[in-house]
């Protein structure tokens, strides 16, 4: 018998007919529309607390984190490096404003300002990368330098950096030409000496001139699934104008290059009372262009760099501030392991000044601390969840006992 008007499909939801909608979708004992399915999305995902992705949004002025905003929000994770925090919210704030401009309407084109981290290791360059990808409304990847070489050697091509960002941004480019990439271990490439290699590193003076065109701003093809497994995908064009790039690197041994160069600007009586102001704990302050320069960057691609920073190496009242104070401490982490079990776990404040001191030891820096407290905790996290205890206290002579049982050769840096 043919299905009369009465008898016609509807959405269970808003009651329209399969004529006047695009599609329904059929169900054990009902319909439900496009549009129907569309809110019904929306609605679910405000419900969960997860709202859609604002990547790639629209974002206004007002709308836009202000450096103070930005710096405050490190603040939450980070102890000091007050100087990197600033020159990194600048930057970054300044970048939300280049995506803007071209609403704006006028002929002043707004130059994108890369950014160079310097710091020894365990200072918080990585750190500060990750945190502040936490606020971005941009895509953001974090990339390795180490493993980059020329195209034709073993390794990974230059432009396996954009590779990661587009897949960061679901490969919807226009999203990834506004991204932010922090570029980690910048000074590994440096070239083997000051002079130009006649020899082909390509792993190093190699790798700094291709990474001149991403830097710049160039339309570079990027590889989808990345490298030389798939010679024959099909390249994704990605204009990099607009990527904004963050660089990070320890530059080990730098000092003596800026030691170098402030006694050869000095001469005379009034040189040594010149030389008795600089401070030789924290000559990282003191670091130019030059230095930089002398350490193995090629001059192209620290003038693409523009924005210099430096770390300070930390000291034991930032070490004793970062195991305890951030909202993701070691400390907060390890007592939160433990109450997931249902057991509180406590230190005694002896224990606190005992790490620190093995971290001061070994020269170890913040990221050192985990290592201590690992070696420290082993056994604990070992025994205790097994054992019926509803809290348990870290005391001095347990930390003691378990460190200098431990292989703490480890630990120890040359």
């Amino acid at each position: 018998m043919a299905e009369s008007k009465s008898n016609k499909k509807r959405c269970s939801f808003c009651g329209r007919t399969e004529n006047e909608v695009s599609f329904l979708i059929t169900g054990m004992n009902g319909y439900i529309c496009d549009s129907c399915a569309t809110q019904a999305y929306e609605i679910t995902q405000e419900a969960i607390g997860s709202k859609p992705t604002v990547k790639g949004a629209k974002l206004s002025m007002t709308e836009l984190p202000k450096p103070v905003e930005i710096k405050q929000f490190l603040d939450q994770y980070i102890i000091g490096q007050d100087d990197a925090k600033r020159f990194l919210s600048v930057s970054v704030y300044n970048h939300y404003k280049r995506l803007l401009q071209k609403e704006s309407g006028d002929d002043v084109e707004i130059e994108k300002s890369n950014i160079i981290m310097v710091g020894s290791t365990g200072t918080g360059k990585t750190l500060l990368a990750r945190t502040i990808a936490k606020l971005l409304h941009v895509p953001f990847t974090i990339v390795d330098a180490t493993v980059l070489t020329e195209a034709g050697y073993v390794g990974e091509d230059i432009e396996s950096i954009l590779t990661r960002l587009l897949q960061v941004a679901d490969y919807n480019v226009n999203e990834a030409e506004q991204g932010i990439v922090f570029i980690d271990e910048i000074d590994k490439i440096a070239r083997k000496g000051d002079n130009p290699s006649i020899t082909r590193d390509v792993s190093g003076e190699g790798v700094q001139q291709g990474l001149l065109k991403l830097l710049e701003g160039s339309v570079v093809n990027v590889p989808p699934q990345g490298g030389r497994k798939h010679p024959d995908q099909k390249m994704i064009p990605v204009n990099t104008k607009n990527i904004l790039f963050i660089c990070g690197g320890a530059f080990d041994g730098i000092e003596k290059k800026i030691a170098q160069r402030l006694n050869t600007h000095v001469v005379g009586y009034s040189a040594s009372q010149k030389t008795a102001r600089i401070d030789k704990n924290n000559m990282m302050q003191y670091i130019a262009p030059q230095d930089l320069k002398s350490f193995g960057l090629i001059p192209e691609i620290i003038g693409r760099l523009p924005v210099l920073t430096y770390l300070n190496p930390l000291d034991r009242t930032a070490l004793r501030a970062i195991l305890t104070e951030p909202k993701n401490s070691i400390i907060k982490q390890y007592v939160k392991l433990f109450e997931m079990d249902g057991i509180k776990l406590e230190f005694q404040n002896e224990v606190f000044e005992y790490i620190v001191d093995k971290a001061v030891e070994y020269k170890l820096g913040a990221r050192g601390l985990r290592s201590i407290v690992e070696t420290i905790m082993m056994d604990v996290m070992f025994e205790i969840p097994s054992e019926k205890k509803t809290s348990y206290e870290v005391t001095l002579e347990y930390a003691q006992k378990q460190f200098e049982k431990a292989n703490v050769a480890r630990l120890q840096t040359a």
